[in-house]
């Protein structure tokens, strides 16, 4: 089964193909993602990774987690589930 895991902190210009180039090297990538802006289509500066099994996984946090990406320290875990928003936000 696979792992779904979160990079955050990463580079405005990084790309999906950029994340499956970092995180090849720990096993099979079945997907990867970087996050835009809905509104201007900017990158948020996180992503989401999905590795074959939960040991590739688990080498790519090891590994990755804390390390400097283009000069930034990224932050690599376990990607949880997203909690339902209940209503309209507070602006």
């Amino acid at each position: 089964m696979s792992t779904r895991l979160y990079v955050g902190n990463l580079p405005w210009a990084y790309t999906a193909t950029d994340l499956q180039t970092l995180f090849g090297p720990f096993g099979s990538v079945v997907s990867a993602e970087i996050v835009s802006d809905r509104m201007t289509g900017r990158s948020r500066g996180f992503g989401f990774v999905e590795m074959e099994s939960d040991a590739t996984a688990s080498a790519a946090i090891t590994a990755l987690n804390g390390s400097n990406v283009a000069g930034r320290p990224i932050t690599v875990n376990e990607a949880r589930e997203r909690m339902p928003r209940n209503g309209p936000r507070d602006g």
